[in-house]
C-alpha cells in the first residue's frame, strides 16, 4: 500500500477537528463532573451530559470543522447513539479498575473521541459534491 501526502487542505481540516475536540471535551467532561459532583449518579451523568453535548457537538463540527458537508442531522444523531454506547461500555469496562468517576470519565470520553472522528468523517459529514 503507498502511502499518500496528507493536503494543506486535510491538515487544516484535522487542526479544527482538534480545535472543536477541546472545546467539545471541555464542555462533555465539564457537564459530567459537575453533575456528579451534584450527587448524580456517574451513569445518569454520562447520559444527561451527552444528550446535551451532542446538541453542543453537532453545531461546533457542523459550523467549524465539517463546513462544506451537506446537512446531516439524522446520522449525526445515529452515530451518537452508536457513540453512547461505546461510551457507555467503556466507562463500565474502566470503572471496573478505576475507582475515581472522573478519571474513569476522562478516560472513556478520551478513547471514544478516536472512534468518533472517523465515524463524523467517513459516514456524518460526508462532503456534499461527493
Amino acid at each position: 500500500m503507498i502511502a499518500r501526502a496528507i493536503t494543506p487542505s486535510q491538515l487544516r481540516e484535522l487542526w479544527r477537528y482538534y480545535q472543536a475536540g477541546i472545546v467539545n471535551t471541555a464542555f462533555g467532561i465539564g457537564l459530567y463532573a459537575a453533575l456528579v459532583w451534584l450527587g448524580m449518579d456517574r451513569y445518569a451523568a454520562q447520559l444527561l451530559s451527552h444528550l446535551i453535548g451532542m446538541a453542543f457537538n453537532y453545531l461546533t463540527y457542523s459550523r467549524h470543522v465539517f463546513k462544506e458537508a451537506g446537512p446531516a442531522k439524522l446520522r449525526f444523531v445515529i452515530s451518537y447513539a452508536v457513540n453512547y454506547a461505546l461510551s457507555l461500555g467503556t466507562l463500565w469496562l474502566l470503572s471496573k479498575v478505576i475507582q475515581s468517576p472522573y478519571a474513569a470519565g476522562i478516560l472513556a470520553a478520551f478513547l471514544v473521541s478516536i472512534v468518533n472522528y472517523f465515524a463524523l468523517k467517513l459516514l456524518v459529514f460526508k462532503a456534499s459534491n461527493a
